[in-house]
């Protein structure tokens, strides 16, 4: 692992491990969000790549990590709840209808329109405890890269505008891990990262604990696999402690690698776009963009507005580099 006055002072270093982070978040995005549907079980069984021919699918993940990439390049240095809240006032309330966004952002953004602020916008919903968070927070790991105690404190600016406790402890969680990954830490330190902010109690930590033992204590993915599933699907919805300890586990089970990391992530189900999506921008951070497959690329570099059309035709390589210059 780097020290992150050395990553400063290696600029393109920094440019390919943040434009690593955004593209492998949106490459997981994607893939997972295709590999879950039934043409693609039908076709494939288990998808390992994207379709020849056929657009890869935008979803919201990107586009609200997108979000909080532009109330980061707002404030800079001197980011604060003011730049997230502008952020969503700007892109996200002024929308009569929230396409494609999850429960817990609609939920916030109903809360804004009532004339509550964060952070009881998060406290105040009944989602706050969703993966939202977590799945729109890897810019600010990148901003943050080498300063995980930061990335956890700016995480929680940007999270409680939707979330509170477990949500934000598991943005707070990838948002550390990622700011480790981009000065290449190991496996091990990029996992410590992420546990040292969750509370020794909560929910996410004992699924955490749980998701992590199984892979370390079974021979092969095969044989933790279906385990893994089990020990941690709620009833209901996907949930922080469900999701975020899915992505861990599977980045740990893949040893970091971002294509088997993709594959895994992206055909585990349900929320496999989320949990793709992290794995994607834990690997990509640590490996940086020219370690990813550019024809993976080129299927998701351009945003598509899927969810929020300020996003359409923004150039995922451009948002990097903006984020990029914020490391300093």
């Amino acid at each position: 692992m780097i020290s992150r006055h050395d990553l400063i002072h290696n600029r393109e270093l920094c440019r390919d491990r943040a434009a690593g982070c955004l593209l492998g978040l949106a490459i997981g995005d994607s893939f997972g969000d295709a590999a879950r549907t039934a043409e693609n079980h039908f076709l494939y069984g288990i998808t390992t790549d994207f379709r020849e021919g056929v657009p890869a699918p935008g979803t919201d993940d990107t586009e609200f990590a997108l979000l909080t990439a532009s109330a980061l390049i707002a404030g800079k240095e001197k980011f604060d709840a003011s730049h997230v809240l502008a952020a969503w006032q700007q892109h996200v309330i002024a929308l009569n209808v929230l396409n494609r966004g999850g429960a817990s952002e609609r939920e916030a953004a109903a809360n804004l329109r009532r004339g509550l602020l964060p952070p009881l916008t998060g406290q105040y919903n009944s989602h706050y405890m969703s993966d939202g968070a977590a799945m729109r927070i890897a810019p600010v790991g990148i901003v943050c890269a080498g300063d995980p105690e930061r990335a956890a404190r700016w995480a929680e600016i940007d999270s409680s505008i939707s979330h509170w406790r477990d949500g934000i402890w598991g943005a707070q969680a990838v948002a550390a891990a990622i700011a480790v990954a981009m000065v290449g830490g190991s496996l091990e330190e990029i996992i410590s990262a992420a546990m040292q902010v969750i509370p020794q109690k909560a929910w996410l930590r004992h699924t955490m604990e749980k998701a992590l033992h199984l892979v370390e204590t079974s021979a092969n993915w095969e044989e933790v696999w279906m385990p893994l599933h089990n020990a941690l699907w709620t009833e209901y919805k996907a949930t922080v402690p469900e999701a975020v300890a899915e992505a861990f586990a599977v980045f740990k089970l893949t040893a970091g690698d971002f294509r088997q990391g993709i594959i895994h992530g992206g055909n585990f189900g349900r929320d496999a776009d989320t949990i793709a999506a992290l794995v994607g921008a834990l690997s990509g951070a640590k490996h940086g963009a020219t370690a990813l497959p550019s024809r993976w690329i080129e299927k998701v570099r351009i945003a598509t507005g899927t969810c929020l059309p300020f996003t359409k035709g923004r150039d995922l390589f451009q948002i990097a580099a903006q984020l990029a210059e914020l490391i300093d």
